[in-house]
C-alpha cells in the first residue's frame, strides 16, 4: 500500500520505529520536545531479517501501541526515496524493495523509512549535544550489530552515508570494530578502542570533523573506553543514547506529512 498523504496535528504523537539487527524498537514521540510518550517496546528481530518475517515484527509493534497515523522507521541500510539499496545486516532479499510500502501494507499505516544512523543523526542535531554546534562538520556514529553513520555540514544532513563500510585492513571497519565484533572476539575495552581509533582516525583524515558522536548501546558505557581512543577531534556520547533512532524516525516522518 503506498504512503497516503496525510495530515498532522503537531501536538499529535508520532509513532518512530528502530529497526536493528537484533532488535526493532519503537514509541510514540512528542517531535516538539523529543520525548517519549509512551513506552519503549522492544522486539526480536527475526532470525534471517527477511522482509515479510520483519514487517509482521513491526505489524505487531504498532498493534501493541494501539496506535494510527504516520510511521517513521529507521532502517540498517541506505534508503532512497523508501527502496532499500543495501542489506548487510539484514536479509539480501531487502534490496530493490519498497519498504515504505511494504511496511504500510503490513500495519495499514503511512510509512517513511529512512537509513537508520540518519534517523538517529538528526535526533541528536535537534535535541542532543549536536544542537550546541550548528557550525563545522560534525560525524555521528551508531555501534551495535554494525557501525552506522551521518555527517552534518553546518547542520544540514548528507544522507545515506555508509561509513561503517569503509575498507581497513582488508575488511569492513564494522567487521573489525562494532560492538558485535567486540563481543565476537573477546577484546577488552582497551583492544577494541584501539581498533576503532584507527577507524576515527581514517575519518579524521578524510574529513577533518569537529565532532564525533557516538550513539548506539555502547554510548551508555563511554566510561569504559573513552579515555583509550586516541583522536584529534573531540568525541561526546549522544545524549539520546540509543533512543536516538526512535526520536529521529518520528522527526522524519513528521516532516515528511508536512512535505507532502
Amino acid at each position: 500500500m503506498p504512503a497516503r498523504k496525510t495530515l498532522i496535528d503537531d501536538t499529535r504523537p508520532v509513532l518512530g520505529i528502530d529497526i536493528g539487527g537484533s532488535g526493532i524498537k519503537g514509541a510514540l514521540v512528542d517531535t516538539a520536545s523529543g520525548e517519549l510518550l509512551s513506552e519503549r517496546i522492544r522486539l526480536a528481530t527475526p532470525e534471517g531479517a527477511r522482509p515479510e518475517d520483519v514487517a509482521e515484527v513491526v505489524a505487531d509493534l504498532v498493534r501493541k501501541l494501539n496506535y494510527s497515523g504516520p510511521i517513521g522507521c529507521g532502517f540498517p541500510a541506505v534508503v532512497l526515496n523508501g527502496i532499500v539499496m543495501t542489506a548487510a545486516n539484514v536479509h539480501e532479499t531487502w534490496v530493490g524493495k519498497d519498504i515504505n510500502q511494504l511496511l504500510g501494507a503490513a500495519t495499514g499505516q503511512p510509512v517513511y523509512a529512512l537509513n537508520d544512523a540518519d534517523a538517529a543523526g538528526m535526533a541528536e542535531m535537534r535535541f542532543g549535544v549536536g544542537r550546541l554546534q550548528s557550525k563545522g562538520v560534525i560525524i555521528m556514529l551508531t555501534i551495535g550489530t554494525g557501525i552506522g553513520s551521518a555527517i552534518f555540514v553546518d547542520g544540514k544532513l548528507v544522507p545515506n552515508t555508509e561509513f561503517g563500510h569503509m575498507e581497513i585492513r582488508g575488511k569492513d571497519a564494522e567487521k573489525r570494530a562494532s560492538d558485535a565484533a567486540r563481543k565476537r572476539k573477546d577484546l577488552s575495552w582497551k583492544e577494541w578502542a584501539e581498533r576503532f581509533s584507527e577507524f576515527l582516525n581514517r575519518l579524521e583524515w578524510l574529513f577533518w570533523p569537529d565532532l564525533f558522536i557516538l550513539g548506539g548501546g555502547i554510548s551508555k558505557e563511554t566510561d569504559k573506553y573513552l579515555h583509550y581512543l586516541k583522536v584529534r577531534t573531540k568525541i561526546v556520547p549522544a545524549e539520546l543514547e540509543n533512543q536516538a533512532g526512535i526520536v529521529g524516525a518520528a522527526l522524519y516522518a513528521a516532516a515528511q506529512v508536512h512535505l507532502d
